[in-house]
């Protein structure tokens, strides 16, 4: 009888203890949620897009007076609101477990493979099909081939900037998507030229360098330089308390607020674009849309398989669901021309990124359950 008493006593702690977990982690959540804005943010994101493509086609001046802030086919006004996206994501790089994550191989060699064995041919072909077999009624030989240059150059081109912004909102390993972009910009130096001119049957693939290096440095170098001084400065001149409790707290809704004005920027470039060739855009989206998701899966499974923890397996799937548009566009305007269907191809890839991606961070976040615990890291 005193057994089975002390038997119901404990469980009953445990329960309460169980409770009382379930809503710390709660507390938790709710703590580093970005409330107002993200519970809202596809509704942002809409009025955004409508907002960016009516400025560009009321008021141009606008458009016209910040397309000429760029160099070396980088928005700098773009390029300063990543920056202020992917800021508050470094500060909360502990800068020690960079070194701890290239000791876990899993997770690079789940991107890595994904990126580079599979993605730029499963665009290839998926692009080939919906272009040149389903869609070349209504676009013609001609242009479903421009297009599919376009979107080759997509495939082979993995996210450098933007996947910061997916980790942070997936609530991932900063320092673990750190070393998953450096390691994949140090092979797309190497592999991007090979793949597309193995693709495209083309031999004249130049790679603007000077794009791809100011993008590392304006989108990994400097906010990585800039979160490892401000962490450091702050903790040592006043604690980690107050770096971790009140510090990073006023940058909660930076990240989203860039987001938003990235996307009325980019659409007011590409406003007349969007209304002179709305069906075409539509037939270029299609593929695209399809290669992303497939992509994700393919590297978020995977993860899955190998037990991997959510915070590392949603940066690996979106490092190769997303682009690194700005190369893309570059190297389809040195190749085919500024007013090419490949140029046309890539811009698409930029307009459909970020509403796609969210779709798929609103996937990752609800599937965290499927993947370990953060503390129960796999290797």
């Amino acid at each position: 009888m005193i057994i089975i008493e002390y038997n119901h006593i404990c469980k009953n702690r445990l329960d309460r203890l169980e409770a009382l977990n379930l809503d710390s982690e709660e507390v938790i959540e709710k703590k580093r949620g970005l409330g107002f804005f993200e519970k809202y943010l596809t509704l942002w994101v809409i009025a955004c897009i409508i907002a960016g493509v009516a400025i560009g086609q009321l008021i141009p001046a606008i458009p016209e007076t910040l397309s000429k802030f760029e160099y070396a086919n980088v928005s700098i006004p773009v390029a300063i609101l990543i920056w202020l996206m992917i800021y508050p994501m470094m500060l909360k790089i502990d800068f020690s477990s960079i070194i701890k994550a290239t000791k876990k191989p899993k997770g690079l060699i789940v991107t890595c493979a994904t990126n580079w064995f599979i993605k730029p041919f499963t665009m290839y072909l998926i692009a080939a099909f919906f272009l040149k077999i389903v869609f070349i009624r209504w676009i013609g030989q001609d242009l479903a081939t421009d297009y599919l240059a376009g979107a080759v150059l997509l495939g082979a081109a993995p996210c450098t900037a933007m996947v910061f912004v997916w980790s942070y909102l997936t609530k991932g390993d900063p320092a673990y998507t750190l070393v998953q972009v450096a390691v994949n910009d140090l092979i797309l130096l190497l592999a991007f030229t090979p793949i597309v001119a193995f693709l495209l049957g083309v031999s004249n693939v130049i790679v603007p360098y000077d794009t791809l290096f100011l993008s590392v440095v304006l989108f990994v170098v400097i906010p990585l330089l800039g979160g490892y001084l401000s962490r450091k400065f702050i903790i040592k001149h006043r604690s980690v308390e107050y770096f971790e409790d009140v510090f990073l707290k006023k940058f909660d809704n930076v990240t989203i607020v860039g987001l938003l004005l990235t996307l009325i920027i980019i659409f007011s470039f590409q406003g007349e674009i969007i209304l002179n060739n709305p069906l075409h855009i539509l037939l270029i989206a299609v593929p695209l849309i399809i290669q992303t998701f497939l992509i994700f899966f393919i590297a978020y499974g995977w993860a899955k398989i190998w037990k991997l923890p959510h915070d590392i397996a949603a940066p690996a799937g979106m490092i190769g669901a997303s682009n690194f548009f700005e190369l893309a566009v570059a190297v389809a305007i040195s190749l085919f021309g500024l007013d090419s269907g490949a140029a046309l191809a890539t811009v698409v890839g930029v307009l459909v990124e970020v509403p796609v991606m969210l779709v798929l961070v609103r996937i990752a976040n609800n599937t965290r359950y499927w993947f370990k615990q953060t503390g129960e890291r796999g290797k």
